[in-house]
Order: structure tokens, then C-alpha cells, then sequence
């Protein structure tokens, strides 16, 4: 029998310790976010490249006509202000004092710490708190303490809740209400596996939970702070071990998947559809992101070109660098390419299929692409804006010289113009579409049979039954 969830106080008053998942690029807005506090949870607007309005309530498309990265990264820096500012706003009046709004933001996003001060700024008294991951966000706690709102840093591990604590957070104890476990194989969107850990196999959450609240109590952090499991998570029955366990301590729950199928969800419907035909292992787990982190996203036509892309890749070498090796064609830039003989066999039969252009990677190899795909790639490159601390993709970085100082990878792609473009009604095969690994149970849960959609408030209200 499903145990039930008790209130929590958070931000002063009771909630139901359920947490919306504040999903990326418009993923997750006002609507959503405003509707979850309304029934009495804990709204999360992504401040992530938020939408903004002009006059009539349109969506104000994110534009970069400058001619420099730099300019385009300050535009990027206003439109992310601006949009988290409207989203905030009109998330709280839909929630009209019931529930709490919080904010998320990656903190390896492009402009993090501007966007985030921006934000607050100008919406003092409507957010309760800030969910940061994506990153070590050592910042976050001194920003919360400036602006007076509670921090909930995302982490993956209890190593890493131990260096944040450490080096940062213990200053700011009391402005801490909860510390988020992302799963880092079963959450959606960007990953937080380290190098220790194998992506090929899944680790029970329970035992890595029990080791963060062990090294949380070790550090004297109060038993009032709740864990946030985000990840995998769908009846709520499946972890009734957890609620009330006095070795994980108070523990709350976060849903990013399920909330994307409601009435109340910005997504497409093109984008809800999708989700109610995914199978089990129809979301991977890859290394693509631009970012250099894992991330979860559903198997689209996009996701294959990548991993049919990276396939189409041999080792490169300077001439003389290698013994044994000769130029990859006799005119070119791919004459300055040397191969291996059983290499240039291979880059032979792709360029006879149509993938005729090497592209070279910043770890000494060549993918081979269309011409079509390479004109793509180069201009996607070139009209970079920054939407990341650093691109492996454009090799941008946000500051000092603003350059990582390593070569452009043609293996990945511009995560800023296919977020926008899923979110604002473009194909979801033809772009990068998050999910979380659980996205299967839409198809098999007879909650959403006969193509039913809910209402945030009937989804809250279902998964308070323990469904």
C-alpha cells in the first residue's frame, strides 16, 4: 500500500514535496511552472533561453543579426534576462500565492551568472528558490545570500555535494533548502556522470542517496534539508521504500518528463505525440552535447546523423607523422590528410556513397559528411552566439579570450538553434529532443490511454495517489 506524501515547508509555507522540472530552452514556462505551484507543488521555470513577449503576447524569436560573437553573446545575455523576467512574472500570478516558483539555470551555460543576477534582480519576492546544475555552480550559495532566495544545487554523486559544501556552500547553510540527485542514467537532458563512472551501467540510486545524506550529516547539514530524487521517477508506489526511511531522511520528488505531456505544457503537439509512441531504450544516453557532458535524448533521425556521423571517422596525421600512411587524396585539403591504407579503404567506400568531405576533429581524426552537411556545420559554426561557457561545437568560451583554444568539432552541433527550433514548433526528427529514460511509460501507462491529456492539476493529483 502507497504510504502518501506529508507537506513540507519550503519558502514558508506548506507544499506538496513535489518538484517540476525546469526543462531547458522553453521546454518549461510560466504555464506549467505557475500551474504545478497552483496545485500546491513546486514550480520551476527554466530561465535557460526563455521566452519573451512583445505587446500582443507573441513569443519574441531570438534573433542574432550582429556581426561578432561577442555582440551576440551580450544579445544573448539581454534575451535571457528579458525572458526570465516574463517567465517569473507570469508564473506567479498563475500560481496566486499557492505552491512555490523556482527558477533553474545551467550553470555552463553561456552568461550563467548575468542571466541568473538579471533575473532576480528584477523579480524580487516572486522566487522562492534556485535549482542550478550543468557544472560545479561554487557561485550559486553567494548569489542566493545577495538576493535573499534559496539554492538547490543539482548533483550526481556525494563526492561532488562534498566539494560544492565545502568549498562554498557551509558559508551559506541556511539559504540551502534541498540538495537535487539527478540520476545520471535515467534523468533527461545533460547528465552528470563522471569519468569513474561506466554509462553502459546503471547504478542503483538508493545506495548513491544513502551515501549523500551520510556525507550531508557528516558535514552538519540539517535534517530538515530534504533530498530532491529526480531521475526515473513515475508512480510514486515504486518508492514507497524511500518516503519516511530514516536513512535517507527527508526526501522529495522531482518529475521532468511527465509534466511535458499536460494541457498546461509550452512543448508542440507534434512533440506530445512523439512521446506517447516511445518503446524502452527508445532514449540514449550519448556523448554528442556540445557541452562535453552525457546527455539523454530520444532517438531521432538528428540523433543517428550524429552517431552515423562520429561512425564515419578514421585517424589523421600530419605528413611524416606517421609511418606507413598516405595522403587521403591527391588534390585539396585532403591532401594534406595522411591515413593508414586500411583507413583510406574506408574513407573511399563513404565518399563513394556521397559523404565526400573530411571534416578533422580536435582529437586527430576526420569525419566524413555530404557537402550539404559540411555547409551546414560551418555555418552553424560561424554564426555561433555563445549560448555556452564553453562550445566544443564552435569552440567559444565566455570569457577571458573568449576561445577554448581547441578545434571546432564537426562530431557534435549547435545546441542553442535546435532547442529553439524543437520548442517553437520545428519537427522533433529533425532536432534534439530530451527526454528522460522513463518516457517509455507514457505508451503504457492507462493514465494517458485514448489520447488523453491532463491538466497539471490532474497530474499532480494523480501522482499523489502514488500513480
Amino acid at each position: 500500500m502507497f504510504k502518501g506524501l506529508s507537506p513540507i515547508v519550503y519558502g514558508g509555507r506548506e507544499v506538496w514535496p513535489l518538484v517540476e522540472g525546469g526543462k531547458g530552452v522553453s521546454a518549461t514556462n510560466h504555464a506549467s511552472s505557475g500551474a504545478w505551484a497552483a496545485a500546491g507543488g513546486i514550480g520551476t521555470v527554466s530561465a535557460v533561453n526563455a521566452d519573451s513577449y512583445d505587446e500582443n503576447g507573441n513569443v519574441i524569436r531570438q534573433v542574432y543579426p550582429q556581426d561578432t560573437r561577442r555582440e551576440r553573446h551580450e544579445q544573448l545575455i539581454q534575451y535571457g534576462i528579458d525572458g526570465g523576467v516574463a517567465q517569473v512574472q507570469q508564473a506567479y500570478e498563475i500560481a496566486n500565492g499557492q505552491g512555490a516558483i523556482n527558477i533553474n539555470v545551467l550553470w555552463e551555460m553561456g552568461g550563467a551568472q548575468a542571466v541568473l543576477e538579471g533575473v532576480l534582480e528584477r523579480t524580487k519576492g516572486m522566487v522562492t528558490g534556485v535549482t542550478c546544475g550543468a557544472g560545479m555552480p561554487y557561485k550559486l550559495a553567494e548569489i542566493a545570500a545577495r538576493f535573499n532566495v534559496h539554492y538547490l544545487p543539482i548533483i550526481s554523486s556525494a563526492r561532488a555535494f562534498r566539494a560544492l559544501w565545502k568549498r562554498s556552500y557551509h558559508k551559506v547553510a541556511d539559504l540551502m533548502a534541498a540538495v537535487v540527485y539527478e540520476d545520471p542514467w535515467l534523468a533527461g537532458g545533460h547528465n552528470g556522470l563522471s569519468n569513474a563512472e561506466d554509462p553502459r551501467a546503471p547504478e542503483d540510486p538508493y545506495p548513491r542517496v544513502k551515501a549523500l545524506r551520510e556525507t550531508m550529516r557528516k558535514e552538519g547539514v540539517s535534517e530538515d534539508v530534504p533530498i530532491v530524487m529526480a531521475g526515473g521517477v513515475w508512480f510514486l508506489r515504486e518508492w514507497n521504500d524511500w518516503i519516511d526511511n530514516p536513512e535517507l531522511g527527508k526526501i522529495a520528488f522531482q518529475f521532468g518528463t511527465r509534466p511535458l505531456l499536460t494541457h498546461e505544457s509550452p512543448i508542440p503537439q507534434e512533440w506530445k505525440e512523439k512521446l506517447r509512441t516511445l518503446d524502452e531504450g527508445d532514449v540514449l544516453l550519448h556523448k554528442f552535447s556540445p557541452t562535453g557532458f552525457y546527455s539523454s535524448a530520444v532517438k531521432t533521425p538528428f540523433l543517428y546523423d550524429l552517431m552515423h556521423r562520429s561512425d564515419r571517422q578514421i585517424p589523421v596525421f600530419k605528413r611524416n607523422e606517421e609511418e606507413g600512411t598516405e595522403p587521403l587524396a591527391d588534390s585539396g585539403k585532403a591532401k594534406s590528410m595522411w591515413v593508414k591504407p586500411e583507413d583510406k579503404q574506408k574513407a573511399n567506400g563513404w565518399m563513394a556513397q556521397g559523404f565526400t568531405e573530411a571534416l578533422k576533429t580536435p582529437d586527430g581524426t576526420a569525419v566524413f559528411v555530404t557537402p550539404d552537411s559540411r555547409d551546414e556545420i560551418r555555418k552553424d559554426q560561424q554564426d555561433c552566439m555563445g549560448c555556452l561557457s564553453h562550445c566544443g561545437f564552435s569552440s567559444w568560451k565566455d570569457h577571458d579570450d573568449y576561445t577554448t583554444g581547441r578545434l571546432a568539432d564537426p562530431r557534435s552541433f549547435c545546441i542553442q538553434k535546435t532547442l529553439q527550433d524543437i520548442a517553437h514548433g520545428g519537427s522533433p526528427d529533425d532536432n534534439l529532443m530530451f527526454a528522460g529514460h522513463a518516457a517509455y511509460r507514457f505508451k503504457q501507462d492507462p493514465f494517458y490511454s485514448n489520447n488523453f491529456t491532463p491538466t497539471v492539476k490532474e497530474l499532480v493529483d494523480r501522482i499523489l495517489t502514488g500513480d
